[in-house]
């Protein structure tokens, strides 16, 4: 099965990756690039990662890297920013389900883990997938950050992680940790949707990494 996963510069999304392929999947991935609000360095590590994955498991992977920062500008100027990252996640989805139709992608696969951040809360986590139709795979969800650290040194993906990247910085100083899914959906009809996807998927840039 070919699942797209959404890959951050981050240290759980390639462990993710690497599961997947260990399983035998396929894998097409996309990565949300937040700058003006973060640096290059973020997407030189997640095109590092897939680079890593691509030559581990010998599989040539399409990597899809979507220009973020106008859809965070949008969400940041009209929406309550508490659920700042909530919704972010959402865009993330409704974008992602995008490419994996074009990729023929039968689900998407993240790199969550249970309350690690405050985006990955119980209360949180259902909010933001209901923006997608698709199945989301999510392999990490109950394994904590030590384990995560020891695949992904297993795996050989944990150095490239954690080399320095500036972090997002239009993450709210208190994002909300129990969203309420009606109360998302009010503070989205506050935004195009419609246009901020379209927007999103014409920025794209393909990536193949063999």
């Amino acid at each position: 099965m070919r699942i797209l996963i959404l890959i951050s510069g981050g240290i759980d999304s390639p462990v993710a990756g690497a599961l997947a392929l260990q399983a035998k999947h396929l894998l097409t991935a996309v990565h949300f690039h937040n700058a003006p609000f973060t640096d290059e360095k973020s997407r030189q590590k997640a095109i590092e990662a897939v680079q890593i994955l691509s030559k581990k498991f010998k599989k040539n992977i399409n990597l899809y890297i979507i220009n973020h920062g106008k859809s965070l500008v949008e969400i940041a100027k009209n929406c309550d920013r508490k659920l700042n990252c909530v919704l972010c996640r959402r865009m993330m989805l409704r974008v992602s389900e995008k490419i994996a139709e074009l990729e023929n992608c039968k689900a998407l696969l993240t790199g969550e883990s249970l309350a690690q951040v405050a985006s990955q809360t119980l209360w949180n986590l259902q909010a933001e997938h209901s923006a997608t139709r698709l199945q989301i795979v999510r392999p990490l969800l109950g394994l904590d950050k030590l384990e995560i650290e020891r695949l992904g040194r297993e795996f050989g993906t944990f150095n490239a992680s954690i080399k320095p990247a500036m972090c997002c910085s239009i993450v709210p100083s208190q994002p909300s940790t129990h969203a309420r899914l009606e109360q998302v959906e009010s503070e989205e009809k506050k935004i195009n949707l419609q246009e901020i996807v379209q927007n999103a998927l014409n920025s794209k840039e393909l990536v193949e990494i063999k």
